[in-house]
């Protein structure tokens, strides 16, 4: 029985590669680190790793609740540490009576530095202070290159990782139905505006699915699945619970403010 068949098809390369990080950890015997993975790609790495003996893992990126981690796979008898992961917190300084700088505009810049997103953590963006999360082996390079976002004049300054900004998550839990799995028609439920509306939200780029984008607006949403969509937020289909009466398919999902 394949390992693929239990994920979607565009999750093959990193199967892939996470099946070859545990196999490196196993004949090495030497502990791996990996980039920052997002949710559903650490939840993929655990299930492949399962109950093995010879192989274990922890994530770890900054704090509890940011959602973007570094991996360590390491062997039974080592003990990682908080520093084996190189994680470095930086604070944004701008001039922030005349200017607002949103997350996309963050992740624009540091993109635009030519770095890897998986070279990022979170971005922690409050009314009073922005704050984001990199790997340690990007310290020199960021400091001598990110002088600006958008017009605005930029400073950062590293921080101990103890200094990191806790924010809160807010779910609501929420119950409906749909008429199919389709990702317009469980959008549309959940968002409460017309299937139309949704199908161009997917088609001009704004909708993602497990933080992949996604112009498909007929892929089926499968339980685990984390919808993000610009400009309304995002909710993660907890279980899919059965057809009512009326051949409708009942959903329950946590949705963020």
């Amino acid at each position: 029985m394949s390992i693929y068949q239990h994920f979607r098809p565009e999750e093959k390369d990193f199967i892939d590669q996470a099946v070859n990080w545990i196999d490196q950890v196993k004949n090495s015997y030497a502990p791996k680190l990996s980039d920052f993975l997002d949710p559903r790609q650490q939840e993929i790495l655990s299930s492949l790793l399962g109950n093995d003996s010879d192989a274990k893992l922890q994530f770890y990126g900054g704090s509890d609740f940011v959602e973007r981690k570094r991996v360590l796979i390491y062997p039974d008898y080592y003990s990682p540490e908080p520093s084996d992961f190189n994680i470095s917190l930086y604070d944004i300084s701008y001039p922030k009576k005349f200017v607002t700088l949103e997350h996309r505009q963050i992740l624009g810049t540091l993109m635009s530095l030519g770095v890897k997103r998986e070279k990022f953590g979170d971005i922690i963006v409050t009314e009073e202070q922005i704050q984001f999360i990199a790997a340690e082996e990007m310290d020199l390079y960021l400091v001598g290159n990110l002088e600006k976002i958008g017009s605005a004049s930029v400073t950062i300054k590293r921080l101990p990782i103890e200094n990191i900004i806790e924010l809160k998550e807010n779910w609501e839990e929420q119950v409906t139905t749909v008429s199919s799995l389709r990702l317009d028609s469980v959008l549309s439920s959940v968002l409460n505006i017309s299937r139309q509306k949704t199908q161009l939200l997917i088609t001009s780029g704004k909708v993602k699915v497990n933080f992949k984008q996604t112009d498909n607006v007929s892929e089926e949403c499968r339980e685990g699945d984390t919808l993000s969509i610009r400009g309304f937020g995002r909710c993660k289909l907890a279980s899919i619970d059965g057809k009512t009466k009326k051949d409708k398919w009942r959903i329950s999902l946590g949705r963020q403010k």
